[in-house]
């Protein structure tokens, strides 16, 4: 036990730590948004998703381990930033950025603060649809909750939509850097797999956070 905790307490360790829970993170992602999406086969079709979900024995568990993942994640990126901080305290004068095949970007200089938002939008949104205001809709068993009504009557308002927009950019700009760093760090690094791992991550970044910035957008405009 004690060998391991130095492994993963270790400047490799940690960013191994970082990239497992960060693909681990990406993943849960794309099974959201594919539940999110049910949003636009009508309210019958997200409510009896969201009914299903909540109501399977192994939600529990599985919100805990995701919890942890989350928790793991930030405490390791939150000290790796700092070791590196304080590793290099005489900050440089100008950052030169490379071309795109570079490791030094926009998403690779603001990973902490873009996080830090992350973590904020995360509470919110939590407080808001899981926690949130409870609706039995029409014509459905007692009990259901109509996600289906909390999602356009949030997203009608055009500051929620605005603030959901924002950060959801902030999240793309986090996983354009996020999603290539994790590979690299995990050994898929070189010069022959650098542009390519780069570029996907790019993709992917893209289809996440503009698949979830279209929901509060098409509701906005489509049922406002």
């Amino acid at each position: 036990m004690a060998t391991l905790w130095r492994a993963v307490s270790s400047s490799v360790g940690t960013k191994v730590v970082i990239a497992l829970s960060g693909l681990a993170l990406f993943a849960y992602l794309i099974l959201h948004l594919i539940g999110n999406l049910f949003i636009f086969l009508g309210p019958a079709a997200l409510n009896g998703w969201g009914h299903t979900l909540i109501s399977n024995p192994l939600v529990v568990p599985a919100e805990i381990g995701l919890l942890l993942i989350f928790l793991i994640h930030v405490y390791k990126a939150a000290l790796n930033w700092w070791d590196n901080r304080h590793a290099r305290p005489t900050s440089y004068a100008e950052k030169k950025w490379a071309h795109h095949t570079s490791r030094k970007n926009v998403g690779s200089t603001t990973m902490i603060w873009t996080g830090a938002l992350i973590l904020l939008f995360v509470a919110i949104h939590v407080s808001a649809f899981k926690y949130g205001a409870f609706y039995e809709p029409p014509a459905w068993e007692p009990g259901v909750r109509d996600l289906y009504g909390l999602v356009v009557h949030t997203f009608l308002n055009p500051l929620w939509a605005g603030f959901y927009v924002a950060c959801l950019v902030l999240a793309g700009v986090h996983l354009r850097h996020g999603i290539a760093s994790s590979f690299q760090s995990l050994g898929a690094d070189g010069p022959r797999f650098t542009p390519a791992i780069m570029l996907i991550g790019y993709l992917l970044a893209v289809v996440i956070a503009a698949g979830f910035a279209f929901i509060p957008v098409w509701v906005y405009f489509r049922l406002g």
